[in-house]
């Protein structure tokens, strides 16, 4: 049987041979003409195509969300007045300023793809990190995919249906199409995905700018009852407060985003912080300056009120034009799906290169250079839980989860400048920002477990069903699992492969060299 190097022309990194692995998917691989040049050998790694603006749209595009437009109440909620509000928005940003710093130097310093998943590994091994991947393969990434697809759906046919509920049918079938459709346009090509992605952030930040420029010119014409005494009536409580800001966070979770991508990125010892460096005080301004403009407008009940506060501003001010509002809740839904379709696909990609998931996942396709089994198999699960009748109850469930893993990677960055002191970091903090960050961190691990604490717990248990998957599927030898599963494991290999066209990837030579020679050093 034919080794992989031997029957491409691509680099002998590509030594994958899974058993029953015939000539016949050997020839299905090899797409270079056996007459072509032969000095030049293109390297089986996804590409570096993500640019400075690419990146930008990817932050901005995944942080806002369907969030701002439709309930941004959750801090006016626990804040209880306009004033107290716009300071938990402003701490808010800061505190992700912070966290997005922290990532910086993270994914300068460790630049493989991944985010959290990367640096729990790089610090803390291969246990903790497998169930980080494990929580977000089952539940993280797929719910969060699936309630946004359905709030797409929800605003798509709202014109359809305007005196009375949609089919659930027609809800659910809109959501996976517009799952397969981003899922294909990422598999097509990369720079389609950016495409896709720079179009509709612009559309989501030109819906917003249209919304604050509406409440400038109302403040302007002299609307300005509802700032008068803007901290009356404030709760300052503490975990009141705690709340407040911990709704707030949540609205400005993204900013990890670009980090799941870092190896495609061109130049992104430059470009990964100038992008997070750019996005953070753009998101930062518009979420402030949204609410300032619905706060102009619209009282305290008209907000607590309304199910969607963008399109209840808009009936109040756009008149005719309301129209515009749920289409750009539309828009921001179907662009921050791009978004997390692109970051979930690389973390599984890179879980399974490191062994934490099949081989398969870590293919890609070997003319287009995407990475399409990991792209296909983020779609199903996303298809899978759109079956789920109550899925939004199953969002409840990760709160805990995310932020305690956010808060472990930073943790690892501590850990890595005391044990690695001296590694090459392109971007190098204070120490000041991580051991903030931390500190704030431990806070937003206990708000869930105090404010939601069933479903805390429900999420721990989930976390922990990943214990004796990694010990069954990762921990115990190859070679001593039965041969039924080893058969199983290398026929869906081979599959794959045929259907989607797909190699295994080429590790960075140079990356590997570097790791050995701090472990030797270490």
């Amino acid at each position: 049987m034919l080794s992989m190097a031997e029957s491409t022309k691509y680099t002998s990194a590509l030594t994958y041979e899974p058993d029953g692995l015939n000539n016949g998917v050997n020839n299905a691989i090899k797409t270079k003409d056996s007459g072509s040049s032969s000095g030049s050998q293109e390297s089986m790694k996804l590409k570096k195509e993500i640019s400075l603006i690419n990146g930008v749209c990817l932050i901005v595009g995944n942080m806002i969300g369907s969030g701002i437009f439709v309930s941004p109440k959750g801090v006016l909620m626990y804040s209880a007045s306009y004033g107290l509000s716009l300071v938990v928005w402003a701490i808010g940003g800061i505190f992700s300023v912070f966290g997005a710093l922290c990532y910086a130097e993270l994914g300068t310093t460790i630049t493989k793809s991944g985010a959290s998943y990367a640096y729990i590994l790089e610090a803390f091994g291969g246990f903790i990190a497998f169930i980080r991947l494990w929580t977000s393969l089952l539940i993280i990434e797929p719910t969060s995919q699936a309630v946004i697809a359905i709030t797409f759906s929800n605003y798509m046919v709202q014109p359809i249906f305007p005196s009375c509920e949609a089919p659930y049918a027609a809800n659910r079938l809109l959501a996976a199409a517009c799952i397969c459709i981003l899922t294909f346009i990422n598999c097509a090509y990369v720079k389609w995905g950016t495409r896709v992605q720079d179009i509709f952030t612009y559309a989501k930040v030109l819906a917003l700018i249209a919304v604050i420029i509406a409440g400038i010119v109302k403040l302007c014409q002299g609307h300005s009852v509802h700032f008068e005494n803007a901290f009356e009536g404030s709760s300052w409580k503490m975990g009141d407060i705690a709340l407040a800001l911990y709704s707030a966070l949540f609205s400005y979770s993204g900013w990890d985003t670009l980090n799941f991508v870092t190896e495609e990125i061109k130049n992104p010892e430059r470009n990964l912080p100038l992008a997070i460096g750019i996005s953070m005080p753009i998101v930062t301004v518009i979420y402030i300056l949204t609410n300032v403009a619905y706060y102009t407008v619209l009282d305290i009940r008209s907000i607590l009120g309304s199910d969607a506060v963008a399109v209840t501003f808009a009936d109040q001010v756009f008149g005719v034009f309301n129209w515009t509002i749920p289409l750009a809740v539309a828009l921001s839904c179907f662009g921050g799906l791009n978004a997390s379709i692109v970051a979930a696909s690389r973390l599984f990609f890179v879980g399974s290169r490191e062994g934490h998931l099949p081989d398969s996942i870590s293919m890609i396709h070997v003319k287009r250079f995407t990475p399409v089994p990991a792209l296909l198999f983020n779609g199903a699960m996303a298809l899978v839980y759109l079956c789920v009748e109550d899925i939004f109850q199953l969002i409840n469930y990760y709160s805990f989860s995310y932020w305690f893993f956010v808060g472990l990677s930073i943790a690892g960055q501590l850990y890595l400048r005391w044990k690695q002191p001296d590694r090459f970091r392109p971007l190098k903090l204070n120490l000041v920002f991580p051991i903030i960050f931390c500190c704030c961190t431990i806070f937003l691990v206990a708000v869930p477990l105090y404010s939601d604490t069933i479903n805390s717990l429900i999420g721990i248990g989930i976390a922990l069903s990943g214990v004796p998957v990694y010990f069954l599927g990762v921990h115990i030898p190859a070679h001593k699992r039965p041969q039924w599963i080893k058969n199983l494991i290398s026929s869906c290999t081979k599959y794959i492969q045929i259907l989607c066209f797909a190699v295994l990837t080429e590790m960075d030579i140079e990356e590997e060299e570097e790791e050995k020679k701090q472990d030797k050093s270490n």
